[in-house]
This record gives structure tokens, C-alpha cells and sequence, in this order.
């Protein structure tokens, strides 16, 4: 989630989060007394707009437990957040992703909630988005908002095709995408897709669950094994066939973020797009008056299970404000507070009571369709591995980049994936 920071926030916010973190601990007060500080992680006007009205209502209804809001940015967060944690003076409350937890809750940076947040908060969220913040048998946040990937298509160039447009009911299988997706292509006009693969990690792994691919095997007692057999290779390899094999997927999209392709989308270089569904929000805003669009279901291989990350909010353990900043959590993750944070971030709450809401079930913008793909959404393996961020950047990141930049062969993808990611998880087998 954290590549759809805007580029214009980056400095200013990763400057004032730096300033916060190290210089609230200067004051000379004793920090029991300080005001909670709540590292915000929202960058969508409208979401940091929710985000900031939120921490105003709590502060009016509890004026003896105050919030501080602290603007900070997807970059570098995690190394900035080592750093406070290391220094003795984090943000008692902080919004993350859950791929970052666990490297966090291995260092004993994070508090165990377990017996902090009301039992309607519990029951109100699915379990399936709970076990995406609870490791070792400790809930290290509360998951919040969540992100299915899927395709986002121009309506006017699948209708001059005549091809089938999927339903949450029926969506397209990878075969059915691999075949229309031949009809989309007009040679040196047209690609049918665009696959921004700059930083693809987390998504590769995400959909690879459509093929049962987890690439970590966790042993009883913990030890953690990568493995890369035919079922992580599934869509990978299918993605690599688009792009060298059948053409029909823009290489020049290869290096490209998120929201790089989008302009040549608008112009009818590329017939589909592929990100999460917080694209729509880029689309509606973007695109030229006339552009018809429409979100696509996410695809199906043996099954459309993808894998779930979550927006995460979690109390720094050294927190003098440990219960206050529970409830304050509990309080941004009520139902009717979620539906807020999720059209802020056009992403999925994970609040069951919150995806009934109007505003996330209409047709407008295609909510209904985000809204009935949080269905596929199932823990992925790779959120319990506490070496996952190393093996992530040191490892799967550039091996993946060569992969999709045809350098090198799903053999010896799979090959450094395992043999150097071992390498990584051995460090981690003790805590």
C-alpha cells in the first residue's frame, strides 16, 4: 500500500514526522502527561480530512485523554519508526500496513491488545483480517482498512471487442483474461494491459493464493523455509508470458508505480490497468471528460482467494498511554467511522457492519464491486515470517525486478528466492 504515498506529501510529511520524533521527547514533561501522539499515515485529502475531524470529536468528548495528530508519510516509515523505537520515544499510536508488524512485534516493539479492545469491535471484524495482525498468538494491531487487486478497464474499447464483461458473479478465469486480453492487443497501437511492476512484492505474493502459492513453509517450532514450487510460479509466470511470450502486456510498464500507467490508459495505449482498488479514486478524478470506465472482479485461478493485507493501527509498547490509546483505536474503528476512513482511502473496511453501509454498496464508482471482492480476501502465509521485510527488499524485489525485466528465468528466480531467502530466515529463527 505504502507506493500510493502522493508525491507532492513525501517531504514535507517525512520532515515533520522526523521533527516529532525527535523532538517530543525534548520537553522535559513527564510524557504520562503529554497528549497521545497518533502517527497518521493518511495522505488522500479527503482521508487526512476524516482522519483530523476524528481526532477532533475524540478530543472534544475526552478532553482528559487528548489526541495529538502527526502527519507522516508511507516512505522510509518503517526505518523512521526503528529509529523512535530504538530512541525510547515513539508514537503511542501508530498506523502501519500488517506486512510490517512482525518484524515490529519481533523486536517487542508493539503492544499485545488482546485484552484492550471491547468485544464488539472483536465480533464486528471478520477473522480472516484479524489473524492479518495476530502473530505468535498476540493481536499487535487492529487491521482497519484493506486492499483486493484488481483491473481497471476502458468500457468503450471492451465493447467495440464484443468481449464478455465479468461479474462478481462470473468473473474471468486467467485463462479467459489471457485469451481476451490477445483480442484487446492492436499491434503497435495497443497493449491490452499494463502491469506496473516497479515494487511487486506483496502483490505477486497477494495473487499467487489464486494458485495456493504461500512461498513460506512455518514449522511448529517457528523455523520459517521459502519454497517456489509450480504453485508460486502460477502467476508470475503467466504475468512473464504477457509481456514476452504473447505481447499483450506493456513492457514499458515493467519499471513503472502504481499510478505511472494511468495517462496512457486515458489516451487507449493500454485497454486495462492492473492495481488495487483505491485506482478507481485516480481514475474518477483524472480522466478525461467522456472516459467510460469500468473495475473488473478480481481473477480467478483454482479459486480468487487473494491475499490480505490491512491497514493496521497498533500502541508502541512503551506507551504510558497503553488503555487510552486502545480505546482511542477502538474508537476510529467503529463501524460508522470506518465507512469515513474507507471512502477517505477508497479502500475496504474490514468492519462487516461497515461494508452494509449505502455509501459502499452503490453502484457509483463501482463500491459494489470493491466491496463484494473483500470476500476473497484470506491471511496470507508471508504475514507471520518476521524476516519477510529483508528477504522482501534484499532478495524478492530485485530478483522479481530481472525476473519481469527478462534477465533472468523462473528457474533462477525460484532459485534465489529460496536458496538466498533461507539465508535470511536463518537469522531469524530465535527470538
Amino acid at each position: 500500500m505504502r507506493t500510493r504515498a502522493a508525491k507532492r506529501t513525501r517531504a514535507t510529511a517525512a520532515a515533520a514526522l522526523g521533527t516529532v520524533l525527535l523532538l517530543s521527547g525534548c520537553s522535559g514533561t513527564d510524557p504520562a502527561d503529554e497528549p497521545m501522539r497518533y502517527l497518521s499515515l493518511a495522505w488522500q485529502t479527503q482521508s487526512v480530512e476524516a482522519n483530523k475531524r476524528l481526532v477532533e470529536e475524540w478530543n472534544e468528548a475526552n478532553p482528559d485523554r487528548p489526541v495529538q495528530y502527526v502527519q507522516g508519510s508511507w516512505d522510509n516509515v518503517n526505518d523512521q519508526l526503528v529509529t523512535a523505537f530504538e530512541g525510547g520515544d515513539p508514537p503511542d499510536i501508530i498506523h502501519n500496513e500488517s506486512p510490517a508488524l512482525t518484524s515490529f512485534q519481533y523486536r517487542n516493539y508493539l503492544a499485545d491488545l488482546s485484552g484492550d479492545l471491547p468485544e464488539s469491535l472483536r465480533s464486528d471484524i471478520k477473522d480472516e483480517a484479524w489473524q492479518t495482525v495476530t502473530i505468535d498468538g498476540e493481536v499487535v494491531g487492529v487491521p482497519l482498512l484493506q486492499e483486493p487487486q484488481v483491473l481497471i478497464a476502458n468500457a468503450d474499447i471492451l465493447k467495440e471487442a464484443g468481449v464478455r464483461i465479468p461479474t462478481s458473479e462470473k468473473p474471468w478465469t486467467w485463462d479467459e483474461f489471457a485469451e481476451i486480453s490477445k483480442e484487446l492487443t492492436v499491434p503497435g497501437e495497443r497493449h491490452a494491459v499494463a502491469w506496473p511492476l516497479d515494487n511487486a512484492v506483496n502483490r505477486m505474493l497477494n495473487l499467487s493464493l489464486n494458485y495456493g502459492g504461500t512461498f513460506f513453509d512455518i514449522g511448529a517450532d517457528h523455523k520459517v523455509t521459502v519454497k517456489v514450487g509450480d504453485e508460486e510460479r502460477e502467476v508470475v509466470r503467466r504475468i512473464h508470458d504477457q509481456l514476452y511470450k504473447d505481447g499483450t502486456a506493456a513492457r514499458a510498464a515493467v519499471g513503472m508505480t502504481a499510478s505511472d500507467p494511468l495517462p496512457g490508459f486515458y489516451a487507449g495505449k493500454y485497454a486495462m490497468v492492473q492495481g488495487g482498488v483505491y485506482t478507481r479514486q485516480q481514475v474518477t478524478e483524472q480522466a478525461p471528460d467522456g472516459f467510460e470506465w469500468v473495475m473488473l472482479p478480481p481473477l480467478v485461478g483454482d479459486s480468487a482467494a487473494q491475499g490480505a493485507t490491512s491497514q493496521t493501527l497498533s500502541v508502541a509498547a512503551e506507551s504510558p498511554h497503553r488503555e487510552d490509546a486502545a480505546d482511542f483505536i477502538s474508537f476510529l474503528a467503529e463501524p460508522e467511522n470506518q465507512v469515513d476512513l474507507a471512502l477517505g482511502d477508497w479502500l475496504l473496511p474490514t468492519s462487516q457492519e461497515a461494508l452494509k453501509a449505502p455509501e459502499l454498496t452503490t453502484a457509483k464508482n463501482q463500491w459494489d464491486v470493491a466491496t463484494a471482492a473483500s470476500d476473497n480476501l484470506e491471511p496470507a502465509p508471508y504475514l507471520q515470517v518476521a524476516g519477510f521485510d529483508e528477504w522482501k527488499t534484499r532478495v524478492a524485489q530485485p530478483a522479481l525486478q530481472e525476473y519481469f525485466g527478462n534477465r533472468i528465468s523462473i528457474d533462477e528466480l525460484a532459485r534465489r528466492l529460496e536458496e538466498d531467502g533461507n539465508v535470511v530466515m536463518a537469522r531469524y529463527e530465535t527470538k
